[in-house]
Parts: structure tokens; C-alpha cells; sequence
């Protein structure tokens, strides 16, 4: 069987691809731009090409079908509009990869399933993630496109810390203010419960959807069965580096008010995302990937990161205008707590 990614070397994809490069019956192609190609495992084929430039992909693919196209780097409704352009009648499953924050934010229930309402009106990215969904079905109902629609949550792998709360260079200043001791800002009461997923746990979900009729025309949302309150994960990754936790607790609206002139968009991330309790029903899910379960709980995928990170000075980048911020809102919410 023929899988083509379009990208495949991203969080998720590299799971995915390490995956299917081990299993004898999948042929691996990728589509990008080679920026990571040393990455990428021996005995998979890449094209090297600009998406955007569909005849130099459609003569670099020739009149090859592919079971599987994945795409992962589709943000909006013309990167899959052009997807459809350039795989109808050239693939027998399309698999889109969506968002769970394309749930409706709050939802009625804390429980999510594949048929809670998709709308939220905090995040840009997750209303697009949501038209592409649309075209896409529309696409399945009246053509027949054999689309398959995938909602991850909060997939990590090796190269970072999960977190809800960061700056513009992701997790490393959070970790380095953890281990000086200084205090992490954390949403809320830090008592929300959210879903961690490591890559190579959401690679086993994925893969069984790969082929499978029964996928074609539905959604899936993959994530673990493990559920923790942003104050475990966060009190978990102190334990693993060894050193106590000073936990500062900011309410979602006024770390997004805070953070707008300074280019964080705390809005979508945190009350359209991150701030809101959610559990995953991951039935629909298991009904067609019976290994799927969490290998890798937080308190070990943690490990796993910090080791790498820790190993890697490209994963290291230093912030200071997130630090410095961080002591700002800290401050400033310290000294209205001496004025009232």
C-alpha cells in the first residue's frame, strides 16, 4: 500500500512516518520542502516540492494513486481546496488533519465526542480548521471524496514541554524559570482537566485509520485516556526536574488582556482551547484501533522530553521579553492586591 504525507516531519507526522517505515506493508512517500530531511528514516521516498506548485507536483507524482494522502500542514480553506484539485482520483482516503478545538467552547458537557458542536469563537485557527472540515464533507456527500477527518488535542513529543501558558519560543523559558525557582504563571485555578498525548501514542490511532473503509466520511478525535489538572502537569515537571514548584495563578481573560499588545494570543489559546476542562469518549475511535491506549503517561513522556531538551541546545531558545512579562503580570497583579 502507498501512504503520501503532505509535510511529515512535523509533532504528529514524525511518529507517524517512524511508524510506517517500520511495517513492511506500507510503501512512504513525503511531500515538502526538504528543510528536514535528516529526519527522516531510511527507505522513505521524498518529493521535494512546493504544495502550492500543483503542476510541479502533479508531474512529480505522475499517475501514481495513493491509499493514503495525509495532510498535516492544511490551515485553511484553499490549502484544501487545492488538496482536492490535486488528489481526487488519486487517492482512496484523504485524512485531514483537524483540531479538538474546533469544539464548541464551552461545550455543554465536559464530555467531547465526535458529535459535540463545532464552533468557537475565540481562535481564528480553529474556525478555519472547522471551513476546511465543511468543504471537505461537502466534498464526501456530494462527490464522494473519500475524506477521513482527524481532531488531535495536545500531542508533544521529545522536542518540547507541554504547557498552557508560553512565549513566542515555546516551552524552554518556562522550564528555566522552574528550575531558578522563579513562579510559572498558570491559567486559572490550575484545576482544568486537559489531555496529553505523546506522538508516538497518537501514531498507533492514526495508522489504524490508514486503509480503513469504515473511516471514510467520518471524524475521529485521537488523544490518550490519561486526564490531568494543569496544576499535575505542571507540579509533574517540577517533580522531574528535581525541584519545587511556585505556582501563580492568572484568570484566562486577564492573561489574554495582558498578553494582546505583546503579540500572545491568549484568547484563542487559553478560552478557546487550553482553559477549558474537556475528556475525550475515544470509543468511535477504539472501535477501529483496538491498541490504541496511552503507552506513554505525562510522568514518563516528561522525562523523555527534559532528557532530549536538556541534550539539545537548538531546543533551548531563551526568552526574554516572555520572562520579563511574566514578572510583570506577576507584579502588577501583586501590587493591586496592596492597593484594594
Amino acid at each position: 500500500m502507498k501512504a503520501l504525507f503532505i509535510g511529515g516531519t512535523g509533532t504528529i507526522s514524525t511518529a507517524i512516518v517512524r511508524r510506517l517505515a517500520e511495517d513492511p506493508g506500507w510503501e512512504v512517500w513525503l511531500i515538502n520542502r526538504g528543510n528536514r530531511s535528516d529526519i527522516v528514516p531510511a527507505g522513505v521516498h521524498q518529493i521535494t516540492a512546493d504544495i502550492n506548485d500543483e503542476a510541479a507536483v502533479l508531474e512529480k507524482i505522475g499517475g501514481t494513486v495513493f491509499d493514503t494522502v495525509g495532510e498535516f500542514i492544511g490551515f485553511t480553506p484553499d490549502q484544501v481546496e487545492r488538496d482536492y484539485r490535486l488528489f481526487k482520483g488519486r487517492t482512496r482516503q484523504y485524512i485531514y488533519i483537524s483540531s479538538a478545538s474546533a469544539y464548541h467552547k464551552p461545550a455543554a458537557d465536559y464530555i467531547i465526542t465526535e458529535g459535540t458542536t463545532l464552533a468557537n469563537p475565540h481562535w481564528e485557527y480553529s474556525r478555519n480548521k472547522i471551513a476546511c472540515e465543511e468543504f471537505l464533507m461537502k466534498k464526501y456527500r456530494e462527490e464522494g471524496f473519500p475524506v477521513t477527518i482527524v481532531r488531535p488535542s495536545h500531542t508533544y513529543d521529545e522536542r518540547s514541554i507541554p504547557l498552557g501558558v508560553h512565549g513566542k519560543n515555546g516551552s524552554w523559558q518556562v522550564i528555566k524559570r522552574i528550575m531558578e525557582g522563579k513562579p510559572v504563571i498558570i491559567q486559572g485555578d490550575g484545576t482544568s482537566l486537559w489531555h496529553l498525548t505523546f506522538n508516538t501514542d497518537f501514531a498507533v490511532g492514526y495508522t489504524a485509520l490508514m486503509g480503513n473503509r469504515h473511516a471514510i466520511g467520518e471524524a475521529f478525535q485521537i488523544t490518550g485516556d490519561e486526564v490531568l489538572t494543569w496544576n499535575q502537569i505542571y507540579q509533574t515537571i517540577a517533580d522531574a526536574l528535581g525541584t519545587e514548584l511556585h505556582p501563580y495563578h492568572v484568570a484566562s481573560e486577564y492573561l489574554a488582556a495582558a498578553g494582546r499588545k505583546y503579540g500572545y494570543d491568549f484568547e484563542g489559546e487559553l478560552i478557546g482551547d487550553k482553559a477549558v476542562s474537556v475528556v475525550f469518549d475515544n470509543r468511535k475511535l477504539k472501535r477501529l484501533a483496538n491498541a490504541m491506549r496511552t503507552n506513554i503517561p505525562f510522568h514518563r513522556g516528561v522525562r523523555i522530553a527534559l532528557d532530549y531538551i536538556l541534550s539539545h541546545p537548538e531546543c533551548r531558545q531563551d526568552d526574554p521579553e516572555f520572562d520579563g512579562w511574566c514578572d510583570r503580570v506577576i507584579a502588577a497583579l501583586e501590587k493591586s492586591k496592596q492597593e484594594i
